[in-house]
């Protein structure tokens, strides 16, 4: 796992077409917006783990 320290405004990216801005960190939340193609899906972990159990159910 590459870890990295960020501040807000701070961007980073994934090859050449996914940036991950930290946009606010409040306490022990951050705000991070994410900028990618529409061909590439987004998702937090609890809802693609959602949809992957949903695919394996239906196959």
């Amino acid at each position: 796992m590459l870890i990295l320290t960020r501040r807000v405004g701070e961007t980073l990216m994934i090859n050449d077409d996914v940036k991950v801005t930290v946009l606010a960190v409040n306490g022990n939340q951050v705000k991070i917006g994410i900028d990618a193609p529409s061909h590439i899906a987004v998702h937090r972990e609890e809802i693609y783990l959602r949809i992957e159990a949903e695919k394996n159910k239906n196959e």
